[in-house]
């Protein structure tokens, strides 16, 4: 890294022109420092931010950093741009998230033995707001598609990684889950086994 130049700055500028997250290890290659010089520059400059009440700060994400907007002035800002505010997720979507986020990958259709009911709906909107995303097919029959959160769910959720989810007693919904992981491998024994008759 040139020795003129301020590493706080540096990331600073590359965080504001990027506006999606950077992974540290990322901007330690780039300004040829270590990642610890990086992770100090970042602490530094998030502590200026919060100390002086700036206009914006830096959050973690996915083992890297991205430079937001302050919450304290979101009104100013909507006035600006002119942004509807979106409308809130319905308790079903919220549920259906919920799930996803304890225990993804999954599919649609082990959202909807979990919660009971079909999920279409649901899925699509958390999709539509980038919430939730493919990430796969399960090996299985009919190959259904996987979802996952995005980091866009980090962000409005002010989490650093999936990890960070609060606790949460699960053990409703593993044991159906659980019942469900046995239904799919019974279903797919019983047709390997009519493949072998077949044969």
């Amino acid at each position: 890294m040139d020795n003129n130049i301020n590493i706080q700055y540096a990331i600073e500028s590359i965080l504001f022109a990027a506006g999606q997250p950077v992974k540290c290890a990322k901007l330690a290659a780039v300004l040829d420092v270590e990642l610890e010089a990086v992770k100090e520059a970042v602490k530094i400059l998030s502590y200026n931010y919060d100390t002086e009440q700036r206009g914006f700060k830096i959050i973690e994400i996915d083992d890297g950093y991205q430079l937001c907007s302050r919450p304290d002035y979101y009104n100013y800002i909507q006035e600006i741009i002119g942004e509807q505010r979106r409308q809130a997720l319905s308790n079903a979507a919220m549920e259906a998230l919920a799930i996803i986020a304890y225990k993804q990958p999954i599919t649609r259709g082990q959202v909807e033995y979990i919660r009971g009911v079909n999920s279409d709906g649901a899925i699509n909107r958390l999709l539509e707001r980038d919430l939730i995303e493919e990430t796969g097919r399960l090996d299985a029959p009919g190959r259904p598609i996987l979802y996952s959160t995005t980091l866009n769910f980090l962000r409005c959720f002010g989490l650093k990684s999936p990890k960070d989810l609060p606790e949460f007693d699960l053990s409703q919904i593993s044991k159906e889950y659980e019942q469900y992981q046995l239904d799919i491998d019974g279903e797919q024994e019983v047709k390997e086994s009519a493949d072998e008759i077949a044969e």
